[in-house]
């Protein structure tokens, strides 16, 4: 799988698991809805580090929390 789809995947695991909405996450970290559905729905060729931060810090997670899940193994991911 593509890295942007890894992501994309991750942040829909991460907002499941706190039973939120990609809406919700996106108030309550700032970042523009619009911004946060292109990534969600892959329209972004590479994901930004700062929006990828942002859903950190509002979830309070770290970056290594985010990236340790199997979705980012070098084998799942294409180049």
């Amino acid at each position: 799988m593509q890295f942007k789809k890894a992501v994309s995947l991750r942040i829909e695991q991460l907002c499941s698991e706190r039973n939120i909405t990609i809406n919700h996450l996106a108030e309550m970290s700032t970042i523009p809805p619009s911004t946060l559905r292109d990534t969600i729905n892959c329209n972004v060729e590479n994901p930004s580090s700062t929006v990828i931060y942002q859903i950190c810090k509002t979830l309070k997670i770290s970056l290594k929390n985010f990236f340790d899940s199997s979705l980012f193994n070098f084998e799942n991911l294409e180049d």
